[in-house]
């Protein structure tokens, strides 16, 4: 029995998320009843995180064991065969029988994509969040100076957040793109609370907007407050870009 590694895209408009639910289709679903009819068997698929509804991703991590030996390239394109439109493996890999997507992951990119344009956009309307107000860049680059390294991010997590402790390492916050374009917020780190990087997001903006100043948002992230932050971004806006793993991966062979 192998052990096989998936790296998945998915545009998640249509998706409840990641995670299998009851009150609609999740990726996780759609992916399993692929994996199922190619295989011949049911098989548990689990991933690297969670994404809320609406999220996208262009590195989701997923693993399974395969109960039949078939040739990397039927996990590739295979199942690509037999998914929707909107969700796609872009890379399979046979990896060590106790690799844990979630576990053995040292850490994840996010990026978040803003239109800055003037007028709305149709094409954009399911990908970025649309905020016609030219955003001040350099305001909001000072403010999230004060987010790099470990801290507390109780501020910017959400209620219902079940994580055992609010302390998380940010290696790489960047806002890249000017006013009036697209813009792109990249958070980097070893772990993310629930909604944390949609919070950050939503009291960038804040800052971008002039609502708020640069030296708001430290004094935001010590107090540890959540009622004190700016609102949730948008779902639609947010991509799991990338999630990186430690040298301890063993992989057998890609395709």
């Amino acid at each position: 029995m192998a052990r096989i590694k998936l790296t998945l895209e998915y545009d998640g408009t249509h998706y409840v998320g990641w995670q299998l639910q009851e009150n609609g289709p999740s990726v996780q679903g759609r992916l399993q009843r692929a994996v199922a009819e190619l295989v011949g068997e049911s098989v548990s698929v689990v991933a690297a995180g969670r994404t809320d509804s609406g999220v996208h991703a262009w590195g989701q991590v997923a693993a399974f064991d395969s109960p039949r030996a078939l040739p990397l390239k039927a996990y590739w394109m295979g199942l690509n065969g037999l998914l929707p439109e909107d969700i796609a493996v872009v890379k399979a890999e046979e990896v060590a029988d106790d690799f844990d997507p979630r576990r053995w992951a040292s850490g994840k990119r996010y990026v978040y994509r803003v239109s800055n344009r003037r007028s709305r956009s149709p094409l954009l309307r399911h990908t970025h969040c649309e905020i016609y107000q030219p955003l001040d860049l350099d305001a909001m680059r000072e403010a999230a100076g004060c987010l790099l390294g470990e801290h507390d991010f109780s501020a910017f997590r959400a209620a219902d957040c079940d994580a055992a402790t609010p302390k998380r390492k940010l290696t790489r916050v960047e806002i890249a793109g000017a006013p009036g374009g697209e813009v792109t917020l990249t958070f980097e780190g070893t772990a993310f609370l629930k909604h944390m990087v949609r919070n950050l997001v939503g009291s960038l903006l804040e800052v971008g907007r002039a609502r708020q100043s640069a030296a708001w948002l430290p004094e935001v992230l010590k107090s540890q407050d959540r009622t004190k932050a700016g609102p949730t971004a948008p779902a639609h806006g947010l991509v799991l870009a990338e999630v990186f793993y430690g040298p301890r991966e063993a992989r057998a062979d890609t395709a």
